[in-house]
């Protein structure tokens, strides 16, 4: 009884985390079933996964309702992330931890010290400013020719479909080879890719952090059960302490996502550095143990 109450405490931290940072809280869950309840790490990874499912859910309906998630760029480059999930899932049992730990380690204390140095890009001006200078036409003036047909070169791309209002998405490239890594670690590791998506997003791909933090959460969720299906099916999911987790992370979810937009950016990127270095020391420490 007392061990389901703090499952569901923590799980409410960890839910707490992972919808105010779109990381999914699993990089809490990890660490509090390994050294807190003594979980294998395969089963901590398997039970994080299932809470990610959770965070997902009850913030993504928030986060949508409020037009704050970018769906179509996340629903784009979540094409790789699941592919990557996929075969990270395969891969789980066969790559040595301490190799994965030492290289996301790394990484993380990279990302880090980029969101710590980062400046939220300023809004570009808008478009129709410009127009709206023009002199209005007299009743003598001639008519305006009709418009002509758009050429190719003037059809929207790829990045400006993906785009959201005041800002513009780039290095498209870098974004989707930065997703099928996310897909990769959030098998390998249970933490949802949300650690490597929400920096990936925001300093790669232009996207503003709190944006970059919702779509993440949109993405979490099909992240996870990707991965989580290759879980399922070698039995390493334990029922009996995947169950109050969920329910302590789905209750965090719920109430963080609901007061996500009164948080400050400038607050929720010193909430983001302090995690990402955490889990860097949680990983280190895993890769040298």
């Amino acid at each position: 009884m007392v061990a389901g109450l703090l499952l569901v405490t923590g799980g409410a931290a960890a839910g707490v985390f992972g919808a105010l940072l779109g990381l999914g809280g699993g990089i809490l869950i990890v660490p509090l079933l390994t050294l807190g309840f003594g979980l294998p790490l395969r089963e901590a990874v398997a039970v994080s996964l299932v809470s990610v499912i959770v965070t997902s859910s009850a913030a993504a309906s928030v986060y949508l309702q409020r037009s704050t998630a970018n769906l179509r760029l996340g629903m784009s480059l979540e094409l790789f992330t699941a592919s990557g999930a996929l075969c990270g899932g395969l891969l789980a049992y066969a790559i040595p931890e301490r190799v994965v730990a030492g290289l996301f380690a790394a990484l993380l204390a990279y990302t880090a010290f980029s969101m710590i140095r980062r400046r939220e890009p300023a809004p570009p001006a808008a478009a129709g400013a410009a127009a709206g200078t023009r002199a209005t036409p007299g009743a003598g003036d001639p008519p305006s020719p009709a418009p002509a047909a758009a050429s190719v070169a003037d059809r929207p791309s790829v990045a400006d479909r993906l785009s959201g209002p005041g800002y513009r998405v780039r290095n498209l490239p870098a974004g989707i080879a930065g997703a099928l890594f996310a897909g990769v670690v959030s098998a390998l590791l249970g933490v949802g890719g949300g650690i490597v998506k929400v920096p990936v997003m925001n300093l790669g791909m232009g996207v503003p952090l709190r944006v970059a933090t919702a779509t993440s959460n949109l993405m979490i969720g099909i992240t996870a059960s990707s991965s989580a299906i290759i879980y399922l099916l070698r039995g390493g999911i334990d029922p009996y302490v995947a169950g109050p987790t969920a329910v302590g992370v789905f209750v965090g979810a719920s109430v963080a996502s609901r007061l996500a937009h009164r948080v400050d950016v400038r607050i929720l990127r010193l909430l983001f550095v302090v995690v990402v270095a955490y889990t860097a020391y949680e990983m280190l420490g895993k890769a040298l143990a």
